[in-house]
């Protein structure tokens, strides 16, 4: 058990985890499941663990980075944090405003890319536009919001 326990703090030092995560991780090494059990429970009882702090940590983290919601909501879920969790954390740690704003710079950025590999008309293309439009919502905004942001861009 303190060999589990040891290898838990060590993952835990390199970054913050959800519980499936450290799982995942302590069964890659090869631990039985009731020590890892029992592990867990050490670790969430000192508040090493605790997955509504890892899900509002890792919202604010990636919508700093100009993620949108609806990726972050799918990337917490790979990482084993539950639905309701994720809907919590990312309505407490998401301001729509600062979001629009994120979405406004990286349509800008994603904008001059495409200038620079097309020619500056052809953001004014309904291709240009779809193109635009498909890598934002592969981005993880709103489809609704990331056409309007479009329009509105292209229309300067």
């Amino acid at each position: 058990m303190v060999d589990c326990y040891t290898a838990a703090m060590r993952i835990l030092k390199v970054r913050f985890n959800s519980e499936a995560e450290l799982r995942r991780k302590l069964r890659a090494k090869r631990f039985e499941s009731e020590v890892i059990d029992l592990t867990i429970e050490r670790l969430r009882s000192e508040r090493w663990l605790d997955d509504e702090r890892f899900a509002g940590a890792f919202v604010r983290t990636r919508s700093n980075k100009r993620v949108g919601k609806l990726r972050i909501r799918r990337e917490l879920h790979a990482a084993g944090v539950s639905e309701e969790e994720a809907k919590k954390a990312i309505a407490e740690n998401v301001d729509p405003e600062r979001e629009r704003e994120g979405l406004v710079a990286l349509c800008a950025k994603r904008m001059r890319n495409l200038v620079r590999k097309h020619g500056p008309e052809y953001v004014k293309t309904e291709d240009g536009r779809a193109n635009l439009c498909g890598y934002l919502i592969a981005q993880g905004y709103d489809s609704t919001l990331v056409r309007q942001v479009v329009r509105e861009a292209a229309s300067e």
